[in-house]
């Protein structure tokens, strides 16, 4: 089947990841049914020799000197690297080979320097984070005065953006190879080490000597993969390899349209889960003329709520749905005890208030003074004025406004952006028909 997606006029393409289980398959070779466990055995088999094979590279390559190398983007003769990670590692001429007695293909041994490649140029990034850190290290590695946050961010690359969650963690990982070796590290590949393998079959570096995948013509919630699976642990030739063919049910979010790519196979427990990936045709986004809208505010028991309307050609607006609210169980569960914090101590030094009588002689007086900067620092962190600092370093969605009279803009209306990060839930939209909103009409 063609891999080119057709796209028609005002369509551009998007491509996104669909997990998906592979509940068994049949061995080509002799008609045997392979049921989950048996299958998941199989894939096991051949992820531990792809393993073995990335770590030999990591280990090989785990310094800076290569790391750069490979980030640079150049080859020694001045060439530009390819952007698929095992084509760039072969015209460095990194190479691995399997262990000694055992049988791979060319394709096998493509996946492993896939994994290591993109395992290595993800390492140039904290490589810079690191050294940034490093070389800034303030005196208090538990407290950064303002200075020395200005430094650290000029140190890192893109630090004026970057949260300063991420740079207080990489303190607290130096810091702690600073107590328990007594001195600080050289950069991230001494304060890391080698990093673990993940135990994954990159299918989308191999071709179709190694696997297939085609859409199911009658059903196009069913394709079918086939792909050459070890029968032994340690394969000593090609018979010990065969073609598994197994069926997939696709996820419903899927289009019937969409074009499938090779998967990535990993195992969890007794079953094979696999990242389907695939490109499906979407609306170009267009600079003006828009009629549908979002706004996002920052509130304080939601963090975040959205809602969309949409603009009708007779200038009325009307809502789209409930809409959305962003929860982030940690982040509320810290706001709310800091907000029950600060009214108790807002209760505190009112109780100190009324016992002094506002003279600045009674023997309380230092321990209001003492509150009231406690009592700052408690809640500076959830106050609004925190808002557009915090949204200019994550702007994942912008919203602009108009100013009416009579109205105090705030949240999102300031102008600031917002960014849901991915290992948070999403937003979840309960859809209604359109209503009328309150917004009225433009006309």
């Amino acid at each position: 089947m063609s891999r080119k997606l057709p796209l028609a006029a005002g369509e551009t393409f998007r491509t996104t990841c669909a997990r998906a289980r592979v509940r068994g398959g049949v061995d080509e070779k002799t008609g045997e049914a392979l049921p989950s466990a048996v299958l998941a055995e199989r894939v096991g088999w051949c992820t531990d020799l792809v393993a073995g094979m990335v770590s030999t590279l990591l280990c090989e390559h785990w310094n800076a000197t290569d790391v750069d190398v490979l980030a640079s983007g150049m080859d020694a003769g001045g060439r530009k690297l390819p952007s698929n990670a095992w084509m760039a590692l072969r015209r460095l001429g990194w190479t691995v080979s399997a262990p000694e007695g055992v049988k791979v293909n060319d394709r096998i041994v493509r996946m492993a320097q896939e994994s290591a490649g993109r395992a290595l140029r993800s390492a140039k990034w904290r490589a810079g984070l690191v050294f940034g850190v490093l070389v800034t290290w303030p005196a208090d590695p538990l407290g950064r005065t303002p200075a020395e946050w200005d430094a650290v961010r000029e140190a890192v690359p893109g630090g004026e953006h970057l949260p300063s969650s991420v740079i207080k963690a990489r303190t607290r990982q130096s810091a702690g190879f600073l107590k328990s070796n007594g001195r600080l590290p050289v950069d991230v590949f001494e304060l890391e080490g080698v990093p673990r393998v993940a135990r994954m079959l990159l299918l989308s570096a191999c071709d179709g000597q190694q696997a297939t995948i085609e859409r199911d013509e009658a059903d196009p919630l069913r394709a079918l993969l086939r792909l050459q699976l070890p029968t032994r642990p340690d394969p000593k030739g090609y018979r010990d390899w065969a073609w598994v063919a197994c069926p997939i049910t696709l996820p419903p979010t899927v289009p019937a349209s969409a074009v499938l790519h090779l998967p990535a196979l990993r195992i969890t427990g007794v079953t094979v889960q696999a990242d389907m990936a695939y490109t499906h045709a979407v609306p170009k986004a267009q600079r003006t003329a828009h009629t549908v809208a979002l706004g996002v505010d920052w509130g304080l028991n939601t963090l975040l709520s959205a809602g969309a309307v949409r603009l009708h050609q007779d200038g009325r607006i009307t809502a789209l749905g409930q809409g959305a609210q962003f929860r982030a169980a940690g982040v509320l569960a810290k706001q709310h005890r800091l907000r029950r914090l600060s009214e108790h101590l807002h209760a505190k030094a009112d109780q100190y208030v009324r016992l002094t009588g506002g003279s600045d002689n009674h023997e309380l007086t230092p321990k209001l003074d003492v509150l009231r900067i406690e009592t700052g620092f408690v809640s500076d962190p959830t106050g609004r004025t925190r808002l557009p600092r915090a949204a200019h370093r994550h702007q994942g969605v912008t919203t602009t406004s108009t100013h009416t009279p009579g109205h105090r803009p705030r949240g999102a209306a300031l102008g600031a952006g917002f960014h849901l990060h991915a290992h948070a839930s999403p937003p979840r939209w309960e859809t209604i028909p359109e209503t009328q909103s309150d917004s009225g009409s433009l006309s």
